[in-house]
């Protein structure tokens, strides 16, 4: 009898396999939903990047309402909430952007709320700011302006106002 008895423990687990058998089933079918869940927030509150390899090279206007990260080669004007010109990418034209990093080469101009150019940019051009950082070892042959977000109505209205008084 007691073979009995333990024919009928085996029984049981034999039993208890299968419905695991549909929880594991059932355990994909959770996970398949939740990566549906971040897409739509992460859609709203965090921007997503665009990003040029080192394998591209494009020629005229790139422009996004979102950040670019730039690691090839660009022959037009750039412009991103954010930009960043990656170590070995090469622009030729004008930058512009809320905040523009640059650790490589831009041929050009940089018109950007926020400027950094960290130890390995080399910068050819104007930069036209509001607030920069530039790192030691980082090469520039421009001019450094503090003018962005000033307007360049404000310049002839003070002219208009110098020609009255005359």
């Amino acid at each position: 009898m007691t073979m009995f008895s333990r024919s009928d423990k085996p029984a049981e687990p034999a039993a208890s396999p299968q419905p695991p058998k549909p929880q594991a089933a059932a355990q994909p079918m959770s996970p398949a939903p939740a990566p549906a869940r971040p897409l739509v927030p992460s859609s709203s509150p965090v921007p997503s990047v665009s990003v040029i390899s080192k394998a591209l090279k494009i020629t005229g206007q790139l422009e996004s309402t979102e950040d670019i990260k730039i690691d090839g080669q660009v022959n037009g004007d750039v412009r991103g909430l954010s930009v960043v010109v990656g170590q070995g990418a090469k622009v030729t034209g004008t930058v512009y952007g809320d905040a523009v990093e640059v650790a490589g080469n831009i041929d050009g101009r940089i018109e950007a709320k926020k400027v950094v150019l960290t130890s390995t940019a080399h910068m050819e051009g104007d930069v036209i700011h509001q607030e920069i950082r530039i790192e030691s070892g980082a090469y520039i042959d421009g001019h450094c302006k503090p003018e962005y977000g000033k307007t360049a109505g404000a310049k002839p209205a003070q002219k208009t106002n110098d020609s009255t008084k005359t």
